[in-house]
């Protein structure tokens, strides 16, 4: 496999091993939800730990509103992170130059 096919394989294992712990085998719960931040992207995301932060990604992501995150809203949380790292660090190298 190539590194960005098992990147994709990755993000797939990674959120079927927390999906399906309660309930639903294909969304993540709110309690499967924190599970998944605070083991996965805790560093990116500040304290998921928190309720609040957890509340909130749980609402800006649950696009549909049925208390529960698939696997399509998760993929959206992810890949507004890697955007938002990309551009972190290609300004933080631009800043280097100067």
């Amino acid at each position: 496999m190539s590194k960005l096919e098992s990147a994709m394989a990755l993000m797939i294992e990674t959120f079927h091993s927390y999906s399906g712990r309660e309930g639903n085998k294909f969304t993540l719960s709110k309690g499967e939800l924190k599970d998944l931040l605070t083991n996965e992207l805790g560093s990116y995301l500040g304290d998921p730990k928190d309720k609040a932060t957890v509340d909130r990604v749980m609402n800006d992501l649950d696009s549909n509103k049925d208390g529960e995150v698939d696997f399509t809203e998760f993929i959206i949380l992810v890949g507004a992170l890697t955007v938002a790292c990309n551009d972190f660090f290609r300004e933080y190298k631009q800043k280097q130059k100067h």
